[in-house]
Parts: structure tokens; sequence; C-alpha cells
């Protein structure tokens, strides 16, 4: 590799981060004067053997439910007592009906939280999630001030090591979809899954859940959605509103969550978007890999690293650490560690290269199509 080769996707990588991911906003705090009911919103909370999740999510709605907030908890043939847990909490539980042919099935849980209830504002949370005490009313006013389909992509707690590696993906996810680009402002591909906010004239107009019920991301297919409609759609960050923790319970639930995330989300991005992140991980690839090589060539009778090596690590490292606070809590040894999540981060693009071409992959017992409706 020439010192030109090395150079360019270095520097146009790491600058293009900085465009990608410049600012990411947030719900902004309530006015003073602001009026905190919620009795016009119901929470729907698709859930999957979630039954180690929902205590801390339901829990986290209990100031939403003294403001008037009716929770809404959709049983999608869970095996591990997720209605059990939904009923002592004391919210509504219904159970999702047989899956039928063509809907994938957060979708089809969707579809039936939101049939059972008539609040006009209905806000969509994964069963992860957690919010602060005035974390929904502060999203939900949001929603009313924007209009249209506003998303929220909660901020990421790890504790457990193997949950660091979900770094990059949190940063490439915001990346793509164009909410935290330096101006001008550009076009949000797609939306925030975890948390989702619409009324429900504009819901049921567009058709609901049902208008995608095929999409293994509906996120990214409801935003396409409201866009197509002419209706605004906005992403956020979540830092102080809501946050999450992604795949706690191990390696094979991280390797499976994002192939699918990868495999079902291939071509959303736009392609101009999708060449500077690429940029981005091939500088990264080239920063996290050059200077342990050379280390390696002078421990075994070569010579020293050079000062490209040196620079490239150090630039890209220090631009982890600010990046990495924008979208979540990763400890303070993830950035100097980027190598090794660089090759987790093409290990499992890679495989979900694979279950694309094959057109399905696995999630949470399901198979699933990669290429539904």
């Amino acid at each position: 590799m020439t010192f030109i080769t090395r150079v360019v996707p270095l520097v146009v990588g790491w600058f293009g981060a900085w465009w990608l991911l410049w600012r990411l906003p947030v719900p902004r705090p309530l006015a003073p004067d602001a009026d905190p009911a919620l009795g016009d919103v119901a929470v729907v909370v698709p859930a999957r053997d979630e039954a180690a999740n929902l205590p801390f999510l339901l829990a986290s709605l209990g100031a939403a439910r003294d403001a008037g907030a009716v929770v809404v908890v959709v049983d999608d043939h869970s095996t591990d007592g997720t209605a059990e847990v939904a009923r002592d909490a004391g919210v509504s539980v219904i159970a999702a009906p047989a899956l039928p042919e063509g809907w994938a099935g957060k979708p089809h849980a969707c579809a039936h939280g939101a049939a059972a209830t008539d609040r006009p504002t209905l806000v969509f949370l994964d069963a992860d999630t957690t919010l602060e005490p005035d974390g929904l009313a502060r999203i939900v006013a949001e929603q009313r001030t924007r209009g249209g389909l506003l998303s929220v992509q909660p901020y990421h707690r790890t504790e457990l090591p193997h949950e660091r590696l979900a770094a990059l993906f949190n940063l490439v996810g915001v990346m793509g979809v164009g909410c935290a680009t330096a101006p001008p402002r550009v076009r949000i591909a797609g939306a925030f899954g975890p948390c989702l906010v619409t009324s429900r004239a504009d819901y049921e107009a567009l058709g609901g859940h049902g208008a995608v019920r095929g999409a293994v991301l509906e996120d990214i297919a409801l935003g396409e959605l409201y866009r197509r409609s002419g209706l605004p759609v906005g992403a956020l960050g979540g830092r102080g509103a809501i946050s999450f923790r992604m795949y706690p319970q191990g390696m094979r639930q991280l390797v499976e969550g994002f192939t699918k995330n990868f495999a079902g989300g291939a071509g959303a991005i736009p392609a101009w978007r999708t060449f500077l992140v690429f940029l981005w991980i091939t500088g990264l690839l080239v920063a996290g890999w050059m200077l342990p090589i050379q280390a390696l060539g002078w421990w075994m009778g070569g010579t020293t690293p050079g000062a490209l090596a040196y620079a490239a690590y150090l630039a890209y490292a220090l631009q982890l650490v600010v990046l990495l606070r924008r979208v979540g809590r990763f400890g303070p040894w993830t950035p100097w560690t980027f190598p090794l999540l660089v090759v987790g981060f093409l290990g499992i693009f890679v495989r979900s290269l694979v279950h694309s071409v094959r057109g399905r992959t696995t999630w949470r017992g399901r198979s699933i199509a990669t290429r539904g409706a």
C-alpha cells in the first residue's frame, strides 16, 4: 500500500465522519408552562420473550401513566412469562394472534397494539428501552411541534464487555439516517425503530403497520412511507430522555440482531452517504491495523512504526472518544481498542451480506425474509 493510498482514505474518512455525525439533536426540555398531561397518549410495546427487560421499561413509565398515558403490551407468542410480568405491573396486555402470511412479527404486534386503544397519539417503544421521568412528555412534545413521524434513537448504556462491540453499529446507524449531519440538513432516511411517535390520524391514513407488514426493518419502511406521503419525518438522539441496552443476553443475540439490521436495511441509505460511511470504515481499518502491524514488524527486526501510523491511530481514537459520547456510554477504553471493533463490524457485515443474498435470516426464533415488502 503506497503512502497516497493510505493517506486518502484516512483523511477523507476522518473528515467524512465528522460531517455525518456533527451534532445529534435530542428532545428539548419541557417549557416551564408546558402541560405535562399525557391523557391522549397510548404507548404500545411489542414484546417477544422480554420478561427480563419489561420490568425496567414499565417502571420507567410510571410518571407517564400518572400523567394519563395508557400502556399496552402486546405479547408476541412469548415463552418466558412476558405476559405475566406485564400484568403484574398493572398495564394492559393483549396476545398477538397467529402470524399471518406476509407479515413480519414486529409490525403485526404493533398493528394489534395500536388497534387496542383509541388514543389520538401513538408511541411505539421497544421493550428494552427505559425512559427518564419526563422523557415521554419531552418526546411527545417534540412530535406535536414537528408533526408527522418522529423517531428517537435511545442512548446506549453498556454494562457487559460484549455490548461494547455495538459501538460502531450505533455510529453507522445514526450516520445512515442523516439526522446528525453538519449544515445543510439532508433528507432523513428511515427512522429509529426503538421509539416512534405519530398521530393516530396520520398513522391510520397511511395504513399503519399494515402498509409495511412484510418489512424486516419496519422503522425504515415507515419513515419512507411518511416521507413519500409528504409528511415530516424527524429523528433525534435520546440522551437525557430515553436509553436502552442492546443485546445484553450475549454474543449470539448481538450477532443475530445486527445481521438482521444490515441484511434488512441494505439499500435504504442513500448511495453517497453509504460511500462516506465506507470511507470512514476503511480509514478505521487502515488506522487501526497499520500501527500494530508495523510494531510487530519492528519487534521481529524491522523498522520502527512511522509517524503516520501513530498520528492516524491517535486521530481516529480521539474522534471515537467524542462521537461515541453522542450515542451512548461505552466505557473509557472502547475508543482505544477500535481495531477489534472494526474486525467485529466487518465480520457481522459479511455475515449479513450472505443472509441478504440468501433472502432470509433468523431473529428471536423466527426465520424472516430479508427482502420483505
